[in-house]
């Protein structure tokens, strides 16, 4: 029988870091909004997606997956950038309104001057009143080159990755129950107005001055088995997605090496500004799958968030354009 992993392209492209393949977007991915602020390459191997006064845009995998790898190498818009949002994601929400499956990274734009925001987000069965929401800002500028940002999501465990480093693991517990993602997927890519929410809770909007905001993806990996989610999963296709399962869970982005841990660990120390799992006001009653760390939780104040924000480090002309352009905005408001 053949695999049930699906490796998309005879004419792929392996990705550095982790041993996969690049999908061309055509093999794997249709136009989901945005007429044209969607632009593909000539090659197929980059796709772009704007955000103007008009629209924003986004992109959808042609099939849905019931766990996989998926992973893309994206860079983020310069400049003035609050309010817009950038996501790379997992979901079933068209189908499943209110017991809907996701998994998030979501990109915050920011004011000129301050670092984009990683968030991560897990969802299951509609938990949306229980989000599993974590912020980060990044070591390095998003905007000047692209990174990869992978999610691996298995029966067993999910794992966020930014280029090879892991940032978040969320194992599978009794304890978590139907709040684990179970049903199948599909893998989206997006730009849009987050003005509500996304900078400052909504203080910093989008300033369509500074359009079109500009997001570019390549190296897109749709690692994974095929399922249809409205049929009954009959018993061949649930040995090949048992099998297929069993291939993740081999490959070497699924394995957490002491290595890995070290570094994932570091990260989180580092560069991670909020957990839900710190968040007392949120939720006074930690979720069961937390692994509170005494010496973590120390850290951070009792809304969730850090005592100890990080930004990346400029440069002292980055800081003095940085500056200028902020006294140039606020004069013209």
């Amino acid at each position: 029988m053949i695999s049930a992993v699906v490796l998309l392209s005879c004419v792929a492209t392996v990705t550095a870091a982790f041993d996969v393949i690049a999908v061309p977007f055509d093999e794997g991915f249709s136009h989901l909004f945005g007429n044209d602020n969607l632009v593909r390459s000539s090659d197929g191997r980059t796709a772009r997606l704007t955000l103007n006064r008009y629209s924003g845009s986004g992109f959808v995998s042609n099939d849905m997956y019931h766990h996989g790898f998926f992973s893309a190498s994206i860079k983020l818009p310069s400049d003035y950038t609050a309010g817009v949002v950038v996501a790379f994601y997992t979901s079933n929400g068209d189908l499943f309104e209110k017991t809907h499956d996701e998994l998030d990274f979501e990109f915050l734009g920011n004011v000129r001057g301050k670092d984009w925001r990683i968030q991560t987000n897990v969802y299951g069965n509609g938990s949306t009143s229980r989000g599993r929401e974590e912020r980060y800002v990044l070591p390095f500028d998003p905007t000047a080159e692209a990174h990869r940002y992978s999610i691996l999501w298995t029966s067993h465990h999910i794992i966020f990755y930014v280029d090879d480093t892991p940032i978040r693991e969320v194992v599978r517990s009794d304890a978590m129950g139907d709040d684990y993602p179970a049903k199948p997927m599909s893998v989206y890519a997006t730009i849009w107005d987050g003005s509500t929410w996304a900078t400052g809770n909504g203080k910093y909007k989008v300033n369509y001055k500074y359009e079109p905001f500009v997001s570019d993806f390549s190296d897109l990996v749709l690692r994974g088995c095929r399922a249809d989610p409205i049929q009954q999963v009959d018993s061949v296709a649930a040995r090949g997605c048992a099998e297929a399962n069993g291939e993740l869970l081999a490959a070497d982005f699924a394995l957490m090496t002491p290595k890995k841990r070290a570094a994932m660990r570091r990260f989180r120390e580092r560069y991670m500004t909020y957990s839900f799992c710190y968040d007392t006001n949120r939720y006074p009653v930690a979720f069961p799958d937390c692994d509170i760390i005494p010496s973590e939780q120390s850290r951070f104040y009792e809304w969730g968030q850090s005592k100890y924000p990080r930004e990346r480090r400029r440069s002292r002309r980055q800081s003095r354009k940085a500056r200028a352009g902020d006294r140039k905005r606020a004069s013209s408001i």
